[in-house]
């Protein structure tokens, strides 16, 4: 009998210690592979023992949103040409270059020289080859973390996996509040305009300066942007990010908006426009033949936006761009005044610059 209890007893401490040893296994496994853990917009996994202290950063899209988060810039050890201006981005001034911009090739000597654990880079920029990245930089042990920061429906995702990285979920959270609060305001005022009354837009990529028109479709940022603004882009149902189309498409269509991103015109923060870009480009819109009559031009309804517009400022320029669509329901609604707290709040400094170019009202 006491043989039997000792055999039982010894079963029973074996199976504990055993159960022990692989909860310990688990646990360590676990700890091995990190304790942060994040997916960027290729659909990369990546796992971290603690928050990066060492990041190499291409497009001041990232740097914006990390600092409506309100990260430690000391964590940023590399940069591109895009921080150019000192007086937005004070703290780069000397902080070494790894490109000369968001779309360059990459400086690896200088990069490798920077130390960083993670390089954030676009995810999905056609001119951004981020699996080429990934494929040099992994090997030597920087993560590659794509993120664009300038689709309308992915930007809170985006956030998130910043806000993550850094533990800033507090922060995160009241920056989605205060989006949810610049959205409801523009629901409400365009939630009784039927599909019919909302304004036709062609939107077209700055690539129409040099070519036949190249509009965005669907799946670009200014469709959601459109949309939420009450606007109805015509050609969103077309493949791919942008397409060629012919000039005749755009007159079938006879919209009563013409948009133009403004990247390449010298327009948005601390940039006036001193040459008259805009209205040389508009000019030369409204000289295409045919265009004397589609609506837009004869009602004098042509926009260009800048590339602020198009980033982590779009929640707050909802507002800018849904006065412009439909003037008489926001008539009380100062729209420039999200874009200067935008800049006061998110860069401590105020908004200079001209960020909109109408074609009723040159400056």
């Amino acid at each position: 009998m006491n043989n039997s209890k000792v055999a039982i007893f010894q079963v029973i401490l074996i199976v504990t210690c055993s159960l022990g040893i692989y909860q310990y296994s688990l646990n360590d496994e676990a700890n091995a592979v990190g304790e942060i853990i994040v997916i960027d917009s290729n659909g990369y996994e990546h796992r971290f023992e603690e928050s990066p202290q060492r990041v190499a950063i291409t497009n001041t899209y990232a740097a914006s949103v990390m600092r409506m988060l309100d990260v430690d810039p000391n964590v940023i050890v590399g940069i591109s040409g895009d921080f150019y201006d000192e007086s937005l981005w004070p703290e780069f001034v000397n902080t070494p270059l790894v490109q000369q911009s968001a779309h360059s090739e990459i400086d690896f000597e200088s990069l490798l020289d920077t130390r960083p654990e993670i390089y954030i880079v676009f995810a999905t920029n056609g001119m951004v080859d981020t699996n080429a990245i990934r494929e040099k930089l992994e090997p030597v042990g920087i993560k590659v973390v794509a993120l664009d920061f300038y689709k309308y429906d992915k930007l809170e995702d985006e956030i998130s996996v910043i806000a993550s990285l850094f533990s800033k979920e507090v922060e995160a959270s009241n920056l989605f509040a205060e989006f949810d609060q610049i959205e409801t305001l523009v629901e409400n005022r365009i939630s009784g305009i039927s599909n019919d009354s909302r304004p036709n837009i062609v939107m077209e990529h700055h690539a129409s300066l040099t070519r036949d028109p190249v509009v965005l479709t669907g799946t670009s940022q200014w469709t959601d942007m459109i949309e939420k603004a009450g606007g109805r882009n015509v050609f969103a149902d077309l493949p791919g990010h942008t397409t060629h189309v012919d000039m005749e498409a755009i007159l079938d269509e006879n919209p009563d908006v013409l948009m133009f991103d403004g990247i390449t015109f010298d327009i948005g923060f601390n940039a006036f426009d001193e040459e008259g870009k805009c209205k040389t480009h508009m000019d030369f819109i409204a000289e295409r033949p045919g265009f004397d009559e589609v609506e837009a031009v004869q009602k004098d309804r042509m926009l260009i936006m800048s590339g602020e517009f198009a980033g982590p400022m779009m929640i707050h320029g909802l507002p800018t761009l849904a006065k412009l669509l439909h003037p008489t329901l926001f008539e009380d609604i100062d729209a420039d005044l999200y874009l200067d707290n935008f800049f006061t709040q998110y860069h401590d400094i105020d908004r200079t610059g001209k960020f909109v170019c109408i074609s009723s009202s040159e400056e």
